[in-house]
């Protein structure tokens, strides 16, 4: 028995020993990355766990609130599983509102009802695909004997409200495609692409040679020029939502090998019924009417009438694990955005940003987290006002592998330098945060994160404090 005892003092003192050096390799790592020239004027935080135990094995300024970028959507997908389900999903309805004649005219309206699915007509999924989803929309139509429209394609996208933005975007992000907002209809998420064609020298206009698909009802305003060689993608797009105008502004380096950009649908509830109704029209179905959505009937001082509603169809989008997967794995804004809506949506409260944003620091401050540690604007991280401390992020992270979704929430995290952990970029903001084990098998929960550095090149010098668990 005094043998066992000595054998356990022995292997605890050597864990102590070993979580000894690991602090002490960190925070000479550490050290020497602030004290890097780039980080001058820069205000960085670490935050390591021991992931068995939770307990700190080495931290610095981590109760500083800083810019998280992206990393925040480690947070958001979390509080999606935990509040939705893993097994959650989307549905969006197709009705017709009046009556059909004996001739198959409908004497009403086609009602797509949304209710915030960021995948309808995406192509990560085959299921989501947009001729799939019109597919089955235009056989609903014709299954029920329609042959002609006497009114038109409507999108009731009054579940989430009209604001798609959250408060604290940038003007520069609003119009391109990362920059997308969301509302209760998206479709295609929320974006469209531009090919481009760039001048035979330095400072000519950029060419378009086309618009995918085309946006007949969209202007865009080209002042776009060509850079130096080696510039690369300089180019913007800056269009607010629900706008008919857009402009395109920067350059486009004179040997660049992408074919374009993509910019950000201004209304994807309206573009959702506008593609119905010219599939319907193209197929022989006449729609008398233009496509609307309920924000453009309520503009006219009109309401949408849902009384006498029929049901065609009702499509369920991928589950919360898949949905997640490309969330973490692409860094997609937008399916943050959604997200956050529909915590709260689904709770019976208001589908707004804000609305979300309240919900799920409730949420956390209900485990335990330090709600003013949390100081959260928009799902994404997108929002160069967000303010979360990497302890609380940490923490976050250390709870959530208790839980019965954990390992569908690992897996949707990308690897970076032979870890498993979500990025964040925006403008003088880098930042890490997940998982590590590493080859003797301990286990490791990791957020690193540094604002207002000065160049290019952080996050090898990220890195490089990071390999100390390796």
């Amino acid at each position: 028995m005094k043998s066992l005892k000595l054998f356990f003092l022995f292997i605890a003192i050597c864990q102590i020993s070993f979580a000894q050096s690991v602090a002490q390799k960190l925070e000479a790592a550490f050290k020497n990355f602030e004290n890097d020239e780039q980080n001058k004027y820069a205000t960085s935080s670490l935050c390591v766990l021991d992931a068995n135990t939770g307990k700190i094995i080495y931290a610095k300024n981590e109760n500083t609130g800083l810019a998280t970028a992206s990393t925040l959507k480690t947070i958001t997908s979390a509080t999606a599983f935990y509040l939705l389900g893993k097994d959650f999903k989307y549905e969006t309805t197709l009705s017709y509102t009046g009556v059909i004649d004996h001739n198959g005219t409908l004497k009403g309206n086609i009602i797509i009802k949304g209710s915030g699915d960021p995948t309808l007509g995406s192509w990560r999924y085959e299921q989501t695909k947009e001729n799939n989803i019109l597919n089955q929309w235009v056989s609903a139509i014709r299954n029920a004997g329609i042959k002609k429209i006497d009114g038109s394609v409507i999108a009731d996208d009054s579940a989430f409200g009209t604001q798609t933005m959250p408060e604290g975007w940038t003007w520069q992000d609003m119009g391109n495609y990362y920059g997308a907002g969301g509302g209760s209809i998206c479709w295609r998420e929320n974006q469209f692409d531009v090919n481009l064609n760039p001048g035979k020298n330095v400072g000519e206009d950029v060419g378009i040679n086309s618009v995918s698909p085309v946006m007949p009802y969209l202007t865009l305003v080209n002042e776009l020029k060509t850079g130096n060689r080696g510039s690369g993608d300089n180019a913007y797009g800056f269009l607010p939502p629900y706008t008919n105008v857009a402009y395109m502004r920067g350059t486009w380096g004179l040997d660049i090998s992408k074919k374009g950009i993509s910019l950000a649908l201004p209304d994807g509830a309206f573009d959702a019924a506008y593609r119905l109704q010219d599939t319907l029209s193209r197929l022989g179905i006449n729609v008398v009417e233009q496509a609307a959505t309920s924000r453009l009937l309520s503009l006219a001082k009109k309401t949408l009438d849902t009384t006498n509603k029929h049901q065609l169809h009702s499509y369920l989008s991928p589950s919360l694990s898949e949905i997640v997967y490309w969330f973490n794995k692409k860094s997609i804004n937008l399916y943050g955005e959604q997200l956050l809506k529909t915590i709260a949506y689904q709770q019976n409260k208001p589908g707004t940003t804000r609305s979300g944003a309240n919900t799920l620091i409730n949420f956390w401050g209900s485990k335990g987290i330090d709600k003013k540690a949390l100081n959260i604007i928009d799902g994404s991280g997108l929002s160069p006002g967000d303010r979360v401390t990497t302890f609380a992020m940490a923490s976050i992270l250390f709870q959530v592998q208790k839980e019965n979704w954990f390992g569908d929430y690992y897996n949707s995290l990308p690897e970076y330098n032979g870890m498993k952990i979500k990025s964040g970029n925006i403008s003088d903001v880098t930042a890490y945060a997940g998982y590590h084990t590493d080859k003797k098998g301990n286990k490791y929960i990791v957020v690193i994160n540094v604002n207002n550095y000065y160049g290019s090149g952080i996050s090898r010098k990220l890195f490089n404090v990071l390999d100390v668990l390796k």
